[in-house]
């Protein structure tokens, strides 16, 4: 852990925020309250810490500290409004009931009924996921604008918006009922799977993965599978969350710098997650959902022994396949560096020049690659410079930058 205070807060509250969103969310009611709730105990901790020290357990001392603020709130407001009956006017009777007590005796993912919440129909899908990630995956505005490539100012309206719309429909912070549970159970997939990929490849900051965010969503993955057996995407998606896991502990090395795929010691892989990635997919049925689909991706490197075994030809088939179900520049942009291995640099690079991505680095990352591959020096190191001032993760600019300067 830091040992500077101030860093120490930021990196707890990074990993514990979520639940405590989601514990104060399912006793205040509100979840944009409860964010206010947690962020006051962010501030406490801020001021506290470096007086007083780092706690032994700081992730119990912010929950802890997070309840009390709640528990303090709900007895205000309990007070209140005792007074306002006692002075004869009507008032909803607040339920008789200990606080504490129930916090302490619930039994259920306090995580996972946020998530349905702020997946809730009455919201946008563009407004659920900023929601989620930001009370979920703990992301600031601006990694949350990054990762969907649009101005920080309109990711700051929609979440504000999204939690005034929760508050104003007065969506209650449940999990659904089943019949309804599958109405949102596309978002929700969707939601997870954004919050690990900003643990596998971080949009900013000073590490190029965050593997708490990775593990999270995991969780989550494995909870859903659990709830809806039946539903081969939740396999799927666990599948690849499982399958691309494995491969944390290679993606970088002793110093934290980016190690590609192809360069990375497969030795390293976790193979019981590979086990587990490939069982999910064996549950999902072969099914053609763009989960399973990228599951299957997946599953081809997880079983090449090396780099130079890779199915390559399969890989560039099924991203054919889910260029046709799932649609979008990024599926192009991978189909592109598939259809490169398989089929030729010429041809990935005649797909990359048809794509617009607007300040997305790994366009230019990508096509510095296949123009590299083609002897096109001075191109490529143009386009990897591009996409090193694009990018703000420090990791990534390093290694864009690095290919630059090979070239030069």
């Amino acid at each position: 852990m830091a040992t500077d205070p101030r860093r120490a807060v930021e990196a707890v509250w990074r990993i514990e925020s979520a639940k405590i969103v989601a514990a104060l969310a399912r006793l205040v009611g509100d979840v944009g309250l409860a964010e206010e709730l947690a962020q006051d105990t962010f501030v406490i901790a801020l001021e506290q810490w470096p007086e007083r020290g780092v706690p032994e357990h700081p992730g119990s001392w912010l929950m802890a500290t997070a309840k009390h603020r709640a528990i303090d709130l709900l007895r205000r407001q309990r007070t209140y409004r005792d007074k306002l009956d006692e002075v004869g006017r009507a008032t909803p009777q607040a339920e008789d009931r200990d606080l504490a007590a129930e916090l302490d005796d619930y039994v259920g993912d306090d995580l996972l009924r946020l998530i349905f919440t702020t997946c809730h129909p009455v919201l946008s899908a563009q407004a659920r996921v900023a929601l989620t990630l930001r009370l979920l995956g703990g992301l600031g505005t601006d990694e949350i604008a990054r990762a969907f490539l649009v101005p920080e100012a309109t990711v700051g309206q929609r979440i504000l918006r999204a939690k005034r719309t929760l508050a104003e429909k007065r969506v209650p912070i449940e999990l659904p009922l089943p019949g309804e549970a599958a109405q949102r159970l596309a978002s929700v997939l969707e939601v997870v799977y954004l919050i690990f990929n900003e643990g596998y490849a971080a949009t900013a900051g000073d590490d190029w993965t965050r593997p708490a965010l990775c593990e999270e969503a995991l969780r989550l993955g494995r909870v859903l599978a659990a709830l809806a057996p039946q539903e081969p995407e939740v396999h799927g998606l666990v599948a690849l969350m499982e399958l691309q896991a494995s491969r944390i502990p290679a993606r970088t090395d002793p110093d934290g710098a980016p190690v590609l795929l192809q360069d990375q010691d497969r030795r390293r892989w976790d193979r019981l997650l590979i086990r587990r990635g490939l069982d999910a997919l064996a549950r999902a049925g072969g099914t053609l959902g763009p989960y399973v689909l990228q599951a299957e991706i997946a599953a081809c490197h997880a079983r090449a022994a090396t780099a130079a075994q890779t199915d390559w030809d399969r890989i560039a088939t099924l991203y054919d396949v889910l260029a046709y179900v799932w649609p979008s520049p990024v599926v192009e942009l991978n189909r592109a560096v598939a259809v490169a291995h398989a089929r030729g640099p010429e041809q990935g690079l005649r797909i990359v020049d048809a794509l617009s991505l607007p300040g997305y680095a790994l366009l230019p990352a990508v096509r510095g690659d296949l123009l590299a591959r083609l002897g096109r020096a001075a191109e490529a190191r143009a386009e990897f410079t591009r996409a090193a001032a694009l990018t703000r993760n420090a990791r990534e600019r390093d290694l864009f930058q690095a290919r630059a300067d090979a070239l030069a």
